[in-house]
């Protein structure tokens, strides 16, 4: 099973556009957003060429190949202009292990989910890459497509095989961290 795993596109529709053509070029079979999907958030500066409109166009035409959880920016008038679920607080996806993906405002780094024990939980959130392995447990977060801090690339994962990708949105999905899991 090969994954996109994303976060973070605040809006943006140029980093939203660079995402899809990174997930048809990479041949995933399912796009994994992990919040924050269409509003900047109050303590984010705008991301380049705000324009939810356009970002809601542009993932409704990919609804079916979508698996989305809700960040702290995402409301239920979010999910109201959009054709994928977004309002679910986590998802498990097992190909080996047991992936959890969360935002990361519930669950996250230092507030894991019980039960987790020899999985890997996928966060968005702090838009700062990492890959760090916990007592009992892998936590991984892809940084931000489109505003990613602590001089932290616009980035995001391919995941395959057990192999988590990281790869620079900016460079053509170049790859800069790879790591093995299961």
């Amino acid at each position: 099973m090969k994954l996109m795993i994303a976060s973070d596109i605040h809006g943006s529709k140029y980093y939203c556009e660079k995402m899809i053509e990174a997930y048809r070029r990479e041949g995933a079979k399912r796009l994994v957003l992990l919040g924050d999907i269409l509003y900047h958030g109050p303590r984010n500066d705008l991301p380049r060429d705000y324009d939810p409109k356009a970002v809601i166009s542009a993932l409704n035409g990919l609804s079916d190949e979508m698996l989305c959880v809700r960040g702290n920016c995402d409301t239920e008038v979010d999910q109201m202009v959009l054709d994928f679920p977004i309002m679910a607080d986590y998802a498990v996806i097992f190909d080996g292990a047991a992936m959890y993906l969360s935002h990361g405002h519930i669950y996250g780094e230092n507030n894991p989910p019980k039960g987790l024990s020899g999985g890997v939980l996928i966060c968005g959130h702090t838009h700062i890459p990492k890959c760090e392995e916990k007592d009992g447990y892998v936590y991984i977060n892809p940084g931000s497509v489109s505003i990613p801090k602590d001089g932290s690339r616009h980035s995001y994962i391919i995941y395959e095989n057990g192999e988590y990708i990281w790869k620079d949105l900016e460079k053509n999905g170049a790859e800069y961290e790879r790591r093995r899991f299961n």
